[in-house]
């Protein structure tokens, strides 16, 4: 019975860590104003976290 709870435990952190996480990690590209064409050509593209060329759209 132990063997089956750990990773019972292991799932439900995990999903607890997925789910808070969510928030503060946000792709900056989807509501970047340089976001068309090859108007960024930054190699983050498209999953920026951090940009200096970040302008909302």
């Amino acid at each position: 019975m132990g063997q089956d709870v750990l990773p019972i435990t292991r799932r439900i952190t995990e999903f607890l860590r997925r789910l808070f996480a969510l928030g503060s990690k946000r792709h900056l590209c989807d509501t970047c104003k340089w976001d068309y064409g090859n108007a960024c050509t930054r190699p983050e593209r498209p999953n920026a976290v951090t940009c200096p060329d970040y302008k909302k759209k």
